[in-house]
């Protein structure tokens, strides 16, 4: 079992990384222009969140009103 993980850590650590990397973005973006965000911003903040890499591009794509 140890062998099987040590041949997915080349995969995961980049995907880790970007996923928490997406996530700081857009809470920070969330939270210092909170005038650029449609619709509620405990609802974006959840879905950043909870949804991994799909919450945080959601949020960048859809939540900004620029």
């Amino acid at each position: 079992m140890t062998n099987e993980l040590q041949g997915l850590l080349p995969i995961l650590i980049p995907i880790v990384a970007l996923e928490l990397i997406l996530m700081i973005v857009a809470l920070v973006k969330l939270f210092k222009h909170p005038e650029e965000v449609k619709g509620s911003m405990l609802v974006w903040a959840l879905v950043i969140v909870f949804f991994n890499i799909i919450g945080p591009v959601a949020f960048l794509i859809f939540g900004r009103k620029k």
